[in-house]
């Protein structure tokens, strides 16, 4: 069973994977066809093709390989003018990409041709890729949060302490020496859900916690339903003093090294732990966070990429924050699939996983270089910069820009890619992140 669930796990990631490809690519190919360019083709992964078909001009289809996607459009670049014959490597390469353009060009029609496009319509259609995945991403973590929610404290009450055990203490019984707790003392019963407290209605139960800390010695009316009927009963929490936290969870030290504490009311009252729905502007901020930390990640992306050959090599452990391959993606969602725990709660993490995937190819197809769209949008922002020059001096409008001049520096950055890919792909097979030990 167990290895059924890692399977599945597996399958998850990659079906999630080539839709969110084939979104990227639809993202680019709606807009082309509404500004009229040519598309010629529409396909979903790299290699032998699987399976195709023509629909009007377009040719959409599958390939063996899962791991990407494009469209081939008319003209992504001016057609190339007679010369002399290429030689060298580069100038090879350079001409083998103005020919392979040529062909895209239908019987010298430039009707429909990519470059003819205004500046702002080349840069939204090579921007709709990336930003289909956004909004996927925009989507997912609004399913999570709005619609399953976060995990956290409920308004349900699970326990009621029946005593104050002193801070610290490894005690686990109440003595009669100890003092009854307030919400004993106040006669809260497990099963109880709290409505209000103090006027404030309850959401979930840090609102609770956060007014009954702020409140020691001062009595509160808190609204309880219990059996279907609604109580009020009346809670003076003691005052209590409580170890502090940074927001990462480490404790807070003074300068002689002591623990920090501070003096807040205590009431005695645990919470059901449970899904509690969030407001919908809680998706599009998650997504926003995950925006800033993976731009964060390919910014230092040569010293991460450094720590990650250093551990592959030496075998220490990954940071799990770091970059991954597909295959690690795919491999910690199987793990997390055949985890002994609720099947929401792996849901969510799966969910979550797609989610951040999709933040990554958002983040990572806006790097202003060939081949990636980023690299198509500098180029047209270039272009349209010459015009506008041109126009202002009073000139002749400039030639458009051949990009094809840049393939060298395009084949430079495919080769770093596929070897960033591939030490990846090698650290994740033979020294994976490990998320649970």
């Amino acid at each position: 069973m167990e290895t059924l669930l890692y399977i599945g796990g597996l399958l998850f990631m990659l079906v999630g994977l080539a839709v969110s490809i084939a979104l990227h690519e639809i993202g680019h190919l709606v807009p082309a066809k509404l500004f009229g360019v040519r598309v010629g083709q529409y396909m979903i992964g790299f290699g032998p093709r699987v399976w195709s078909r023509r629909f009007g001009e377009t040719e959409y289809g599958f390939k063996a390989l899962p791991l990407g996607g494009y469209i081939s459009m008319s003209g992504m670049y001016p057609p190339s003018t007679a010369g002399k014959p290429a030689r060298g490597l580069f100038r090879t390469l350079v001409q083998d990409a103005r020919s392979a353009n040529d062909e895209t060009i239908v019987d010298g029609d430039e009707s429909g041709v990519f470059y003819r496009l205004p500046v702002w319509k080349r840069i939204i259609v090579m921007l709709g890729g990336p930003f289909m995945n956004l909004a996927l991403a925009v989507v997912i973590f609004s399913v999570l949060l709005s619609g399953i929610g976060l995990e956290q404290g409920t308004t349900r009450i699970a326990t009621v302490s029946e005593c104050v055990l002193p801070a610290g203490s490894t005690q686990t019984m109440c003595t009669p020496d100890d003092p009854a707790a307030p919400a004993a003392e106040a006669g809260f019963m497990p099963g109880d859900t709290l409505i209000s407290v103090d006027g404030e209605p309850m959401h979930d139960f840090a609102e609770a916690t956060a007014i009954v800390q702020a409140s020691p010695g001062v009595p509160l009316e808190v609204v309880v339903e219990r059996a279907g009927e609604q109580q009020t009963l009346t809670l003076t929490p003691i005052a209590a003093e409580r170890p502090m936290s940074d927001d990462a969870g480490r404790p807070l030290l003074d300068e002689n090294g002591d623990r920090v504490t501070k003096t807040v009311g205590y009431a005695g009252l645990g919470a059901q732990i449970g899904f509690v729905p969030q407001p919908l502007t809680a998706g599009p901020e998650l997504a926003a966070q995950n925006v800033s930390a993976v731009a964060s990640l390919v910014i230092n992306l040569p010293a991460r990429l450094w720590d990650v050959g250093v551990s592959l090599f030496t075998g220490s452990e990954r940071d799990p924050n770091g970059p991954l391959s597909v295959v690690g993606v795919g491999r910690i969602a199987g793990e997390v699939a055949a985890t002994d725990a609720p099947v929401t709660n792996r849901l969510v993490f799966l969910l979550s996983l797609m989610g951040s995937l999709n933040i990554a190819l958002f983040v990572f197809n806006l790097i202003p270089l060939l081949p990636l769209d980023g690299g198509h949008v500098v180029v047209a922002l270039w272009d349209g910069l010459r015009r506008a020059w041109a126009k202002l001096a009073r000139r002749p409008p400039p030639a458009p820009v051949d990009a094809t001049r840049l393939v060298p520096l395009t084949v430079i950055v495919a080769v770093l890619l596929i070897g960033m890919g591939a030490l990846l792909l090698v650290a994740d097979l033979f020294n994976p992140v490990k998320l649970f030990g």
